[in-house]
């Protein structure tokens, strides 16, 4: 079946490993396209959103190989520029090969990307970016076809900051002729970790972690071997799952250093965190006051991917709160899942207000998205009673097995 029982209740208590960055691993797959050759990619995650990017590289005509850990990507029969639009449709983050692979084969045809439920997040500003580079697109009503004779590097003011603007210009950028600015460009780590993997074929990139990139346009990409550092999403889940279990939880391999606004949060909320060489140390229920209010934003602030998690975390705090969304207009679709299950949560616009209750209880709910999910999950361990989250699929999209690694905290939890 496509979902997941819990019974509720276990502290949470032991130690597991953070998996693979999926938000790095995807972009840094796309970027295997720039190089004539094949790539080695270590600890990229095993989720079904890495195993549709798989599938699309394949489909263009790539070389994909997978060991344990490990995954080979040899794009030196490339092929197709058009991609299939069963795995288009399914996965957002497919737009990304659009730079990659004009920068490659100077052509692609695909139908408008789909995947996401969390906001509109529309294309047309990637589009306006890459006509500013040389490239020619025809849009029609399910699709369009981009064409060049040749990128140029230009300066790209965007009007707002977004990070897969952001990822598609670097990925077109790095071979272009002359020289690209973007400003402001996303600083998420996930960025710097493209950066660091195409830097490390080849490219010039200077400015990596600031809001301003300048990317000097070289002839070719070498082949390397690269490591993805572990998912600072995955680690926040588990940290969330604590606080509102209780215990103490060691998260090997979490990044310390791109979490500093979720350990501010956690310990405003009375969790203790300890940043430790291998990972990070979680102990304590959230229990405290957070009258300031949470509030999303683009990295260094809060991440919308922990929004919904940290409203499971508030709403089992014992005192009212809210949390205002600033980066997608949809990310609220949580709200009458934790309800059923005995939240109150009330929402305005951009913002939810989170009133105490003394406790969750079991229910039948239903993820809606990935990390709402995720945050349900976190729900149903602390809840009273047994729950069951439908939907599993959308939980898979980010995570390598979300079951097992809550057993190996000491959570009751198996697929259903």
């Amino acid at each position: 079946m496509d979902a997941i029982r819990i019974y509720g209740g276990n502290c949470l208590t032991g130690q597991t490993k953070i998996q693979g960055s999926k938000n790095a691993s995807l972009p840094v797959l796309a970027a295997t396209l720039l190089i004539n050759g094949t790539c080695e990619i270590e600890n990229c995650p095993n989720i079904s959103d890495v195993f549709h990017m798989l599938r699309l590289l394949e489909s263009l005509g790539c070389k994909i190989t997978r060991e344990e850990g490990l995954v080979r990507v040899d794009t030196g029969q490339l092929s197709e520029c058009d991609m299939p639009a069963d795995s288009v449709g399914v996965m957002r983050s497919s737009i990304m090969l659009l730079g990659a692979l004009l920068a490659r084969a100077g052509s692609v045809s695909m139908e408008y990307p789909g995947g996401c439920v969390i906001g509109k997040r529309p294309i047309d500003l990637h589009l306006r970016a890459l006509r500013r580079m040389g490239v020619e697109i025809t849009e029609e009503e399910e699709g369009f076809c981009a064409r060049t004779s040749g990128l140029q590097g230009t300066v790209q003011e965007l009007p707002f900051v977004s990070v897969g603007v952001t990822e598609n210009l670097i990925l077109a950028a790095v071979l272009a002729q002359g020289c690209t600015i973007i400003h402001p460009a996303a600083r998420e780590p996930e960025i710097q970790i493209l950066c660091d993997f195409l830097q490390s074929a080849g490219a010039k990139i200077t400015g990596v972690g600031t809001d301003r990139l300048v990317i000097e346009g070289v002839q070719s990409l070498h082949p390397v071997r690269f490591r993805v550092p572990a998912d600072r999403i995955v680690a926040g889940t588990y940290l969330a799952a604590c606080m509102v279990t209780g215990g103490r939880v060691f998260l090997q391999d979490a990044p310390c250093e791109h979490m500093q606004s979720v350990f501010a949060c956690a310990r405003k909320l009375g969790t203790e965190i300890s940043c430790e060489r291998d990972g990070v140390l979680v102990s304590g229920r959230a229990c405290e006051p957070f009258p300031e209010g949470l509030v999303t934003a683009c990295y260094p602030g809060f991440p919308t991917d922990l929004q919904s998690l940290f409203m499971v975390v508030m709403a089992l705090s014992g005192h009212s709160g809210w949390i205002e969304e600033t980066v997608f207009e949809n990310r609220f679709r949580i709200v009458p899942e934790l309800c059923r299950m005995g939240a109150d949560i009330t929402v305005q616009g951009a913002r939810a207000y989170i009133h105490p209750v003394e406790c969750l209880h079991g229910a039948i709910v239903e993820a809606k998205e990935l990390r709402g999910g995720a945050a349900l999950v976190a729900a149903a361990l602390a809840a009273e009673g047994t729950s069951i989250v439908t939907n599993r699929h959308y939980i898979d999209r980010g995570y390598e097995d979300i079951s097992l690694s809550f057993r190996e905290l000491g959570a009751d939890i198996e697929l259903a």
